[in-house]
């Protein structure tokens, strides 16, 4: 899947992920391969994803939105609190 991150001011991340846990405005969720399309708000709280070559990195972001379709995830973050590794 291709993971893209992007806030007000710059694009944050684009890469090749395995997993993505979103913090969702009705709780936490997790996309994966092959995930039905989707569109979601996202609340301030910790957006982690691991790499395909099984690095985890963790953003904490303010709130957004985020679409899912055709093996593509893209966050349109309001901005971002920390990033932690």
């Amino acid at each position: 899947m291709l993971l893209e991150i992007v806030t007000p001011s710059k694009k944050v991340f684009e890469g090749k992920v395995s997993v993505v846990t979103l913090p969702g405005a009705e709780g936490s969720f997790q996309v994966l391969n092959d995930h039905a399309p989707l569109i979601s708000t996202l609340e301030e709280g910790q957006l982690t994803y691991k790499t395909s070559s099984g690095e985890t990195d963790t953003f904490v972001i303010t709130g957004g939105v985020a679409e899912v379709l055709n093996n593509k995830i893209v966050v349109l973050a309001d901005g971002l609190l920390e990033e932690t590794k």
